[in-house]
């Protein structure tokens, strides 16, 4: 596998940085774009998102590219969700009462219960490593049809969701480390090899 191109998208709310660091680190070629047309066609695209569920669905809205998430999803072509791109798969999310989000997966968010110390900001148990989390909202349990693993922060709730070529994360993969850089390489690996089919 030499030198794959991954496509992040550009949704202003952010910080991409680190996400466009992490897979220079692992030799790809990076495009950063906001152009539905060019993530369309992407071998490999990146859903980053921090912060708001209603922002980042306006920020899809405006630019196509909520469609565009979707016919990946559907096609089952490489997709990675990262923190609020995980969220923004689901169908809605108590941060944004009334916001429809991508309705992907059949799954809801919900901010964790009171007294339960938030944003869950720091590293984390996921299966046999540790992530990098920062997030006050969460999905509780794992939709139908897919596959996924739990972390635990005032009881279980999902770490990430995973189904063929696509990859969503509620955690930083691109902050934690090797572990979540062997996580990368590993996405990227499968995406290759279902895409090449």
């Amino acid at each position: 596998m030499t030198d794959p191109e991954v496509v992040i998208l550009n949704t202003g709310i952010a910080n991409t940085a680190s996400v466009i660091a992490a897979f220079e680190r692992l030799g790809c070629r990076v495009l950063l774009t906001d152009d539905a047309d060019t993530a369309r066609n992407a071998e490999l695209l990146v859903l980053p998102g921090v912060g708001n569920f209603s922002s980042g669905m306006d920020a899809l809205l405006e630019t196509g590219l909520d469609q565009v998430i979707r016919e990946r999803v559907e096609h089952n072509r490489p997709l990675l969700g990262i923190c609020l791109g995980l969220q923004l798969l689901c169908t809605s999310s108590e941060e944004s009462p009334g916001v429809h989000g991508l309705g992907v997966m059949d799954a809801s968010v919900t901010r964790f219960p009171a007294g339960v110390r938030t944003p869950q900001h720091g590293w984390n148990a996921v299966g046999d490593g540790y992530a990098y989390y920062s997030n006050t909202y969460r999905i509780e349990s794992i939709p139908a049809g897919w596959d996924g693993i739990y972390s635990t922060h005032g009881g279980e709730f999902v770490a990430c969701l995973s189904r063929g070529s696509i990859l969503a994360c509620q955690f930083h993969p691109e902050l934690s480390g090797s572990w979540g850089e062997s996580l990368l390489r590993k996405w990227i690996r499968t995406s290759v090899e279902v895409s090449s089919c």
